[in-house]
């Protein structure tokens, strides 16, 4: 079973990563418009990387030289960016994180985002701050897989987000989510699936986390969590219709309610995120991979053009 075990204090940046292994923090936020989408996930160990799968089989896996801070702006002024670099372009503390020219600091009661990258493919510059002020710790702390090597960490769900920006010149507030996931082995050995997905409610926040492992086993984890914090046990959700993606992706979102409108924010051969819609107004944030996928050698030779190297 996912099992939980002892609930995780405030994030710290300069927790260690084993060898093969990998550690991130992640930020999604919605605008209060509904307009604009952004998703934030600075990397030590980036799980997604070309360089590092490559490193790792050649027992080369050092984490800390496979690092990177993506930033992907959704609506008006889109961008999206991942530019890995080393270690020597890493510094981390227990409040603090930065990979080259960009951020994040625990700063009083926020999470603080510098950025400043360049997207791909085009080279545009995305510049500008963003905070995030978490509410209550919900406590949850959850083994993601049988022999308890994969960590999932929902420390706040519920969050409030302002997004200032220079490059492009957008300002916006919004709700957020945050969370960490760390692991002491790479994620295709774990995984053969993964589907995920946040749906905001009148009485808080519905998690849905389903795993399939490459035995064919799976686990399903439903939470509620109350604005507060407190979190129980819930029903899962019903999986709705299969929607396919443009690279042949079944992905089967569990909103726990009819979908009026669908907004594509990611779409690769491996792995989608998008935004669903209910009449109602309530919003679903859903992600789905396909570790096979990422396997495959042909979608590791994509890669670099959206994910590209510095090594200065």
């Amino acid at each position: 079973m996912l099992g939980i075990v002892k609930p995780p204090g405030p994030p710290a940046f300069d927790l260690p990563v084993v060898r093969d292994g990998y550690r991130w923090w992640y930020l999604d936020a919605v605008s209060d418009d509904g307009r604009h989408a952004l998703v934030i996930i600075a990397f030590v160990g980036s799980v997604f990387s070309p360089y590092y799968y490559r490193a790792r089989q050649q027992d080369l896996g050092v984490p800390e030289h496979f690092c990177a801070i993506n930033v992907a702006l959704y609506g008006p002024g889109r961008r999206w960016c991942m530019t890995e670099r080393g270690e020597a372009r890493l510094s981390r503390g227990a409040s603090h994180f930065q990979v080259g020219p960009s951020s994040v600091e625990w700063r009083d009661d926020r999470m603080e985002f510098m950025i400043r990258e360049r997207s791909t493919p085009f080279g545009r510059p995305l510049r500008g701050r963003v905070r995030a002020w978490p509410s209550a710790d919900c406590g949850l702390d959850v083994h993601l897989d049988p022999q308890a090597r994969h960590r999932w960490t929902p420390w706040s769900p519920h969050a409030e987000v302002q997004v200032d920006l220079d490059a492009p010149n957008l300002q916006w507030r919004g709700r957020a989510y945050l969370d960490a996931n760390a692991g002491d082995e790479p994620l295709e050995r774990a995984f053969r699936t993964w589907d995920w997905s946040r749906t905001e409610r009148d009485d808080g926040l519905r998690l849905h986390y389903e795993v399939r492992y490459p035995d064919a086993g799976q686990q399903l984890l439903c939470q509620h969590v109350h604005p507060d914090g407190r979190h129980v046990d819930a029903e899962p959700a019903p999986s709705q219709r299969p929607r396919v993606t443009g690279w042949g992706l079944r992905r089967g979102p569990r909103t726990g309610h009819p979908i009026n409108r669908i907004q594509g924010l990611e779409d690769t051969p491996f792995y989608s995120r998008t935004l669903f819609k209910a009449s109602s107004g309530a919003h679903t944030v859903h992600e789905f991979l396909d570790m096979r996928r990422f396997e495959a050698s042909w979608v590791r030779f994509l890669l670099p053009f959206r994910m590209p190297r510095r090594k200065g």
